[in-house]
Formats: C-alpha cells, sequence, structure tokens
C-alpha cells in the first residue's frame, strides 16, 4: 500500500522511514506536543527546552525533511505548524498493521 506520504518531492522519496527517524528523538516528539496547540516561531518553541538556537533548528529541520511541519514566514520570523495530513496517514497506517478498522 503506498500513501500520499510516500510520493516524491524535491527529488527524494519521502517514506515513512523518514517519519519514523524523526520521531525516535524524544525532543522532536515534545515539538510536536507544543504545536498541537497552535503555530509557533523557532524561538517561541526554543523557549520550551535548555538547548541553543542551533540545536532546535537542526530539530525542525529534521522534523520538516519528515513532512511533519509546515513553515510560514512572517516579516522577520518563521512560524511552523504541525502538517496533520501525515500523522492522520501515519495513524492510518498504524491501524491498518494492527488489523483495525479503516475509514
Amino acid at each position: 500500500m503506498i500513501f500520499k506520504h510516500e510520493q516524491r518531492q524535491e527529488g527524494c522519496l519521502l517514506s515513512f522511514g523518514q517519519t519514523f527517524k524523526a520521531l525516535s528523538d524524544p525532543v522532536r516528539r515534545e515539538i510536536l506536543t507544543l504545536l498541537k496547540s497552535g503555530r509557533m516561531s523557532a524561538g517561541e518553541i526554543g523557549s520550551h527546552f535548555d538547548m541553543t538556537g542551533a540545536t532546535i533548528s537542526y530539530h525542525l529541520s529534521i522534523l520538516k525533511k519528515a513532512d511533519l511541519l509546515h513553515e510560514s514566514k512572517y516579516k522577520n520570523f518563521i512560524y511552523y505548524e504541525l502538517n496533520t495530513s501525515v500523522v492522520e496517514e501515519l495513524m492510518a497506517w498504524l491501524s491498518n498493521l494492527k488489523g483495525g478498522n479503516e475509514s
């Protein structure tokens, strides 16, 4: 079964492998949890962690490559928000894997 998330984007094949890799880090999972409440700037995200801006940027980059975040720019700020379509596809795949009902 091929999901929309596994299509070509910018010359590389996106797969659930990248998604699971991104989700394997507790900091990245916490960033996604923060973004459940709505979009945030990198600075707002970084204020929740005791790490450098460069490290936060690295984690955001991994999440973007896995297509788990959307990015938008407004004036001098970059805002991030959760890409729920990838999360929904992942949940559907996991449900199918365990034999759950398909919608």
